[in-house]
């Protein structure tokens, strides 16, 4: 394993978990009462929503990445028996 494999391992899981927090915000904002569809861009929507709306995403998608990173990191000393070449002393 290399450092080609682990960007697709790294990437693939951290792009996979930020669609997938998304979907999770986008289903609680729902559940919450609030509009079903909501463009933090879009002018007409109230800041307080707008800014509500994208603190939200971006610590569920931020945390969701690392949560997956670590576990594709995990996977990958696992299966190499060292951490990705990213990962390891020296590179940090």
């Amino acid at each position: 394993m290399g450092t080609f494999v682990w960007r697709i391992i790294g990437t693939g899981s951290a792009l996979l978990a930020g669609i997938a927090a998304n979907k999770v915000v986008e289903a609680v904002w729902k559940k919450a009462g609030r509009d079903a569809v909501i463009d933090p861009r879009d002018p007409r929507t109230p800041w307080r929503d707008a800014v509500a709306f994208a603190a939200l995403t971006g610590l569920a998608v931020g945390a969701a990445r690392v949560v997956v990173t670590r576990k594709a990191a995990e996977y990958y000393e696992k299966s190499a028996g060292h951490l990705p070449p990213p990962m390891q002393e020296g590179d940090a």
